[in-house]
């Protein structure tokens, strides 16, 4: 708490008998935030703790607010005291205090956290804090892919991580190659697609997606299959990695020398 006092003597003159008077002035001073938490990067499941310490006359109030669109719209609550004051945030994005405690963090908690400290006497003060979370590929339900010889193909295969994942293709358990037996791979921060420019008899089969980064692996499989053949059941993630257990070998082994 700031607090700005001054001491002034102010004298009187009244006909020949001068009086003198102290007067006590209390200077208003606007919030500002003197102390804020940096920037950081955690793995998903970590707890997390803000801080952000403002002075100010009168004392200034401090809440914080996740400022990213990733927790539900609407799902604001009061504060709940801790042992050493500070407020629990899980599942939350607004609390009234100078801590914001995360237990457990998830990946949809990442993005900006926004300090702002205010009182009467002007604008509020107002800082940021990012917060990474890292985790592990997680790729979503795949399509598979029915294409009559002759025309071109298109495999792909999105996944969700922190950091960006890897991709890598394989059908059975030859890993597949860019440029090479007319195929072409073109991968970006969440996306791989596999394009066959002029597919053949012997491209149709089974195809699997890897995705990879420094916290985990997963995978999927999809199907290139003859636009007029007949297809049954269902060809998902866990049906690629039962069908080929040396692949899954390959992607382990691949895994721990490449991190």
């Amino acid at each position: 708490m700031c607090t700005t006092k001054a001491h002034t003597h102010v004298q009187f003159k009244l006909t020949n008998h001068p009086r003198t008077s102290r007067v006590h002035i209390i200077v208003q001073v606007p919030p500002k935030i003197v102390n804020i938490s940096s920037s950081v990067s955690v793995n998903e499941g970590s707890n997390v703790t803000l801080m952000c310490l403002a002075i100010g006359r009168p004392e200034p109030t401090v809440t914080w607010h996740h400022v990213s669109p990733s927790v539900a719209a609407g799902r604001r609550t009061g504060p709940k005291s801790q042992d050493r004051g500070a407020s629990q945030a899980s599942g939350r994005d607004f609390v009234e205090d100078e801590y914001i405690e995360i237990t457990g963090i998830t990946k949809k908690q990442a993005g900006e956290y926004q300090c702002t400290a205010y009182n009467e006497v002007s604008d509020p003060d107002v800082r940021k804090v990012e917060v990474i979370v890292n985790y592990p590929p997680f790729i979503p339900d795949t399509k598979n892919v029915g294409v009559a010889v002759g025309r071109e193909g298109i495999l792909q295969c999105e996944a969700a991580a922190v950091p960006p994942p890897d991709f890598e293709w394989y059908k059975e358990d030859r890993r597949l190659l860019n440029g090479l037996h007319g195929i072409q791979i073109k991968s970006n921060e969440d996306r791989s697609v596999l394009t066959f420019f002029n597919v053949s008899e012997e491209d149709y089969g089974n195809y699997t997606c890897v995705a990879v980064n420094k916290l985990g692996i997963s995978n999927t499989s999809v199907l290139l299959f003859d636009r007029g053949a007949v297809i049954t059941g269902n060809n998902n993630a866990s049906g690629g990695m039962t069908a080929s257990l040396w692949l899954l070998v390959i992607l382990f082994v691949h895994f721990l020398f490449k991190f």
